[in-house]
């Protein structure tokens, strides 16, 4: 697949969302309200639009909640992946695999919120991915304009895209937006059953098979109460501005 909207996708929702409480004592991350829909939502939403068919949502913090959210949508078709232990996420997207099917997939954390610029970020990724080439395409925000996220970024990136992880003490150009396209031999021979995805990106990266691309639009990182309250505002405050400017 080059060039082509990948069908499938796996919808990363099993977080405990610890330094989001007292909030997430009694509503899961992915459903508190950013904008006007829920972070879960907005996932499903921009993959509905790209063109994804399936897609699979793991599920360990207070599940049922989730569950019975997810019953409300009549697109994508949805399979439920519950753990009972957290399998992080190279676990989580281990397990969802038999329903992804064998062409590349995106992976998207439900725990984080974008608004796209000219051309739809999923549509961007898709153009760009090249499965010749590429193990993992990850799409990457400008370290400076992350809204709310206090880190040091991720990686670098050279002219056509190939990365490189953030040396020590250094700020990095780029940090990952937690939205990406993966192909399904990335996952074979995992180190176990719980294990982060970083694994197989430094796999990946040493193959020099890590790719990535810059979002173009605005991107949030909702990880605090403050940062929940910051993105919802400034999320109302421009849609509300580009509606005025429709009219």
């Amino acid at each position: 697949m080059t060039g082509q909207l990948p069908h499938s996708a796996m919808v990363l929702a099993a977080g405990l969302g610890l330094r989001m409480r007292p909030l997430t004592q009694t509503t899961p991350k992915p459903l508190l309200e950013v904008g006007g829909e829920t972070m879960l939502d907005h996932a499903l939403n921009r993959l509905v639009d790209a063109g994804a068919a399936r897609a699979v949502v793991n599920t360990h913090w207070l599940p049922e909640k989730i569950e019975k959210h997810l019953e409300r949508r009549r697109s994508p078709a949805i399979v439920i992946s519950r753990e009972d232990e957290l399998l992080e996420t190279g676990g989580g997207v281990v397990r969802a695999l038999p329903h992804l099917g064998p062409d590349p997939f995106y992976v998207v954390n439900a725990d984080i919120v974008w608004r796209d610029g000219t051309v739809p970020a999923l549509h961007r990724l898709a153009c760009a991915w090249n499965g010749d080439e590429m193990d993992v395409l990850l799409l990457l925000v400008a370290t400076v304009r992350s809204t709310g996220y206090p880190g040091a970024g991720d990686f670098l990136m050279d002219p056509i895209g190939r990365l490189t992880r953030r040396p020590e003490r250094v700020v990095a150009p780029f940090v990952f937006s937690g939205v990406q396209i993966v192909h399904p031999r990335l996952f074979a021979d995992t180190p176990g059953a719980a294990f982060s995805m970083n694994v197989l990106y430094d796999r990946a990266l040493e193959a020099g098979r890590l790719f990535g691309i810059a979002h173009d639009g605005d991107w949030y990182h909702v990880g605090t109460p403050d940062a929940l309250t910051r993105a919802d505002s400034e999320i109302l405050e421009r849609e509300g501005s580009r509606v005025r400017l429709l009219f």
